[in-house]
């Protein structure tokens, strides 16, 4: 049970129509989210499998997407781990994690089990899904999680980020052990592929820092779980470590990477020869008038069309960041029919 576009895309071969799925694609720019949340708050749609379920196959009930992902929110582990978080409507916690209250947090072994909700999501999802669709999971990354737990994406400052001892010990002692068992229950409860989702890693600013933090994280959450997690982070964070090393181009254990818009795919193509590339048109331009829209559609899509199946092999097309809520839903259907009329 498996589109055969993602599964080409993961394995490389190349096709004429690539997959296409959205980051966040079940969410507030979509009526059948919008209808749901009348009746539900955003926690119950997520922590209560069935909800979770049924808001996640919405988007493929309504504009055919190729890709189900798991409804759910990157900060729930940290609630796990015992920090206060309700949703009004953004998160909201009732203290951040610092120095003096890091030894209060819950176990990792304890915190686990809180997320169980998120692996009866995936089996009710995949049970109702259609078996030409694809089902992955996803988790906040490290440095993004630890980011909203500490304040830091608020403006608190630890000094020396990613080598400051609390860091550190946050990151080592919780976050990653917690992250690392939560994709292995994802992948147990069905999740094809696990997306980390790193939106904030770009804070920690250096290119010596994205290196090391990337070598721990490939270490601890990709390559436990062979080609079955992706990564993701925003510019500008720096995907050299995984190019210089060998890591995504020879026997990686890593499934694939998701790229913004700051490069065209066309790039990422050239670099990058082994396992998928999700991306990467303007998330902002799928929120214009339909015409302003279909420009910058068409913009986007020229160079790509000149590429041989060979040269765009591994293309998941998407967009460079997550669905925006103000995104008008014909611009979806047309953006998913245009890409398979386009290719076909």
């Amino acid at each position: 049970m498996t589109n055969l576009l993602f599964s080409n895309a993961l394995n490389r071969i190349p096709q004429k129509v690539p997959p296409v799925w959205f980051m966040r694609q079940a969410g507030r720019y979509h009526s059948h989210y919008q209808n749901l949340k009348k009746s539900y708050t955003f926690e119950q749609l997520c922590k209560d499998p069935e909800l979770s379920a049924k808001t996640a196959l919405g988007p493929i009930d309504d504009f055919d997407f190729d890709v189900s992902i798991l409804f759910s929110d990157i900060l729930f582990p940290l609630e796990a781990l015992g920090m206060g978080l309700k949703y009004d409507p953004g998160p909201i916690f009732s203290k951040f994690i610092d120095p003096s209250n890091i030894e209060e947090l819950r176990s990792v072994d304890e915190a686990i089990l809180d997320l169980k909700f998120q692996g009866d999501a995936l089996k009710i999802t995949r049970e109702i899904l259609p078996e030409d669709k694809s089902l992955i999971g996803f988790i906040g990354g490290p440095w993004t999680v630890a980011s909203y737990g500490t304040g830091m994406n608020k403006g608190v400052d630890y000094h020396d980020g990613l080598n400051n001892p609390f860091i550190k010990k946050l990151l080592g002692n919780a976050i990653f052990p917690l992250l690392r068992k939560n994709i292995e229950l994802q992948i147990q409860s069905g999740a094809e592929v696990v997306m980390i989702f790193d939106t904030d890693a770009s804070r920690m600013g250096s290119i010596e820092n994205y290196k090391k933090y990337s070598e721990t994280v490939y270490t601890n959450l990709i390559l436990p779980f062979d080609n079955k997690v992706g990564y993701f982070a925003k510019y500008p964070f720096d995907y050299d470590f995984y190019l210089e090393n060998d890591a995504l181009n020879n026997m990686s254990a890593l499934s694939g990477v998701g790229v913004d818009h700051t490069y065209p795919i066309k790039d990422w193509f050239k670099k990058i020869k082994k396992g998928f590339i999700q991306g990467n048109f303007n998330q902002e331009s799928l929120t214009k008038p339909f015409d302003d829209y279909r420009r910058d559609l068409d913009s986007y899509l020229r160079p790509i069309v000149g590429l041989t199946m060979e040269d765009r092999a591994g293309w998941v097309c998407g967009l460079g960041h997550g669905i925006l809520k103000t995104t008008p839903e014909k611009n979806v259907r047309h953006f998913i029919k245009t890409i398979r009329e386009t290719f076909k």
